[in-house]
């Protein structure tokens, strides 16, 4: 095969699974590492990916990139539906106490379930405790949920409190759960988010919590962003739409993660 045909190949494996690994491709093209390089090398020139360790991802998968609520709500809904609905039976009507929401779309369906979530006893409120301004106007027509907005600096595309503000009010707060967001899931990155000032706000929220509960689809496992803001045994549990790869699977097993697969 020619290097212009293995390119074309590869293009269309990126384009259609969004990476490639350079042992897999060497195999498949019968061809030695150095050679799949070399084609990566020329690829990346032209803007079709970005090599990263072991292989390339598609060029659009860059560590900064960071979506708007509105541009990502309707990115894998069904899967973040599902999410939604599975998280949602950690909050029974029978629970009493607080929940933090991080900022974020598939939380913010969590917030639409929450809006209708009822107790089972007479005069028995939850309290939604959230940096996300959405978020608090979804829970907030629930007269069963107590809502404490944080405050801080507004970041307009997340529309996510930020900053030392919301840093210092979570400080003084310990929810039983916190519902946390992701960009990326990696077996040795951890959690990571594109930018630094909500990366400190999700840290406050895992570590601050009695539990840490990770909602992310699967397409953002393996993924890696520019911002680690926990590492995989701070989290208590993983709710995703499909199973982790064997390595990722391996690494949240050692670090005693319960994964629910909705």
């Amino acid at each position: 095969m020619y290097a212009e045909e293995r390119q074309q190949h590869v293009e269309r494996l990126v384009a259609k699974s969004g990476r490639v690994a350079v042992l897999d491709l060497a195999r498949e093209f019968d061809v030695t590492s150095e050679t799949v390089r070399r084609d990566l090398a020329q690829l990346e020139v032209r803007g079709v990916l970005r090599r990263v360790h072991g292989g390339a991802v598609a060029a659009a998968k860059t560590s900064r990139l960071e979506e708007s609520i509105a541009e990502r709500s309707t990115l894998n809904a069904p899967a973040k539906e599902r999410i939604a609905e599975a998280a949602m039976t950690l909050i029974p009507g029978s629970f009493r106490g607080a929940i933090a929401l991080d900022a974020g779309t598939t939380t913010g369906l969590l917030a639409e379930h929450i809006a209708s979530w009822r107790p089972d006893a007479p005069h028995q409120s939850l309290v939604v405790i959230t940096n996300s301004v959405p978020i608090a106007a979804a829970v907030s027509v629930n007269p069963d949920v107590e809502v404490q907005l944080l405050g801080g600096r507004l970041r307009g595309i997340t529309s996510a409190a930020v900053g030392s503000v919301t840093i210092t009010q979570l400080s003084r707060l310990r929810p039983d759960i916190a519902f946390i967001g992701a960009n990326g899931v990696h077996a040795e990155f951890g959690l990571s988010t594109p930018d630094e000032e909500e990366s400190a706000v999700k840290t406050a929220l895992t570590l601050g919590a009695r539990r840490a509960v990770a909602l992310v689809d699967a397409t953002k496992l393996g993924e890696e962003a520019l911002v680690r803001f926990a590492g995989l045994a701070d989290l208590d549990m993983l709710i995703t739409d499909d199973r982790p790869v064997p390595e990722l699977s391996a690494a949240l097993a050692d670090a005693g993660v319960e994964v629910l697969v909705a």
